[in-house]
């Protein structure tokens, strides 16, 4: 392999190139998931890569791993402060104020695909540019918002072969009541302050919440006595909680109330849920797919004037792609030749361009190698590609404007006029 200064010639730690198959699957996950979310009443967007970095710090907060040591930044020669996308959320809601969506019949309901970047440590499924999936409703209180964004999503993971799908939900209040139940939970901790590790003992000066959130085992066995949000809640929080489950009952989803369930972002409010599948992972252990929640104050923290309820969920599409069980969706682009067109001599490769381009406008798929010669190695590669069909155009096809059609299962072939060809091959099985 070459080098270059030293380095071998790689893709950055985290990040690789999707090729062949594995571009198809993402790309055939992404029209699955775009057909679904349309029927839900969802519309397109794409958000820039890049954004202003404020909107990330402000937004997702600080005492959050992403803000903390996962994001990628850069300072541009204007002076300007940018980050790579670590999430689409507070970029989406930037979109929504900067084009007066507001003013829009509300909710407007949105979705995006892309990738995001996080300097996390690579594992299985999880890379530092990864692909999410997101549904989002803005501009709506309403429990129902919160429903119909779990259900869709439920539906694109079942359309792509996910069968053991359940939901883990907890509500942590609004402003109303969530400081009551952080005071409770700072109290509580502060009795485990010795056997707490140091990495939750400084969340606990800086965003409570996510100690609940901890992979430190020894943190875990404390949260089991944590107190739980839901019984914090103030009437209206309850009612908004209840509602969604009653809608979640009335579709038959299965779901798990997980009081220590508080998702990894600052920003969110009321519900919050995972889509768990629960035999996804190798070893027929739970994997998370989707994750959310409402995000009602997230508008006022990257500088709106007021708030704009909203709630949204992202889809992991990389541990998608790369379960056993994902039914390998193929892209409408992807149509399997039936025709493989085989050139011979100067003047047939030089009309070869012309004769391709009238089978495209018929949308007749078609493979071939124009840069071979011989016709005995366009033949190999036709019957190893298994493509039923070969059209050969010579040098006395092109004199004649005509083409050979031959059968690749018994050789059998017929000379067809090229104002006849699309005629023909409409008839062929």
């Amino acid at each position: 392999m070459k080098k270059i200064k030293n380095k071998e010639i790689t893709s950055p730690k985290g990040m690789r190139d999707l090729m062949n198959e594995e571009y198809y699957s993402f790309q055939g996950f992404f029209e699955k998931a775009q057909e679904v979310a349309v029927y839900y009443g969802f519309k397109p967007i794409e958000t820039p890569i890049l954004e202003q970095e404020e909107i990330f710090t402000s937004g997702i907060g600080l005492g959050t791993d992403i803000i903390d040591k996962e994001m990628y930044t850069l300072k541009t020669k204007g002076g300007d402060h940018l980050a790579l996308r670590p999430e689409h959320t507070a970029s989406l809601v930037r979109a929504y104020i900067e084009h007066g969506m507001q003013t829009f019949p509300q909710p407007v309901m949105l979705y995006q695909y892309g990738p995001v970047f996080r300097h996390d440590k690579p594992q299985r499924g999880r890379y530092r540019q990864f692909w999410q999936f997101d549904l989002d409703s803005l501009g709506s209180d309403k429990s129902i918002m919160d429903a119909l964004v779990i259900k869709a999503s439920i539906s694109i993971l079942e359309e792509a072969g996910a069968e053991n799908l359940s939901i883990d939900i907890n509500s942590i209040g609004d402003k109303e009541c969530r400081n009551g139940y952080i005071k409770e939970l700072i109290s509580y901790y502060r009795k485990h302050i010795n056997q707490l590790p140091s990495v939750d003992r400084e969340r606990l000066k800086t965003n409570p919440l996510r100690i609940l959130d901890s992979k430190e085992e020894k943190t875990k066995e404390i949260n089991e006595n944590a107190p739980d949000s839901v019984s914090f809640l103030c009437p209206s929080c309850k009612k908004h909680f209840k509602e969604v489950l009653e809608y979640l009952e009335e579709m038959g989803i299965q779901y798990n109330i997980n009081k220590n369930l508080v998702r990894g972002l600052a920003y969110y409010t009321r519900t919050v849920f995972e889509i768990i599948e629960q035999k996804g992972s190798e070893d027929n252990t739970p994997l998370t797919l989707a994750a959310g929640g409402r995000y009602d104050y997230l508008a006022r923290q990257i500088g709106s004037k007021r708030d704009v309820p909203a709630v949204g969920i992202s889809i992991g599409v990389d541990r998608i792609v790369e379960s056993k069980w994902y039914k390998k969706l193929s892209p409408r682009i992807l149509k399997k030749p039936k025709i493989y067109f085989i050139q011979l001599g100067s003047e047939a490769k030089l009309k070869s361009l012309n004769i391709i381009e009238i089978l495209r406008k018929a949308h007749i798929p078609i493979a071939q190698s124009l840069s071979k010669d011989s016709l005995g190695s366009q033949l190999a590669i036709a019957e190893k590609l298994n493509i039923p069909y070969a059209l050969i155009f010579g040098v006395k096809e092109a004199l004649d404007n005509s083409v050979i059609v031959r059968d690749m299962s018994n050789r059998s072939q017929d000379t067809i006029k090229l104002n006849k060809l699309l005629d023909y091959l409409k008839e062929l099985k």
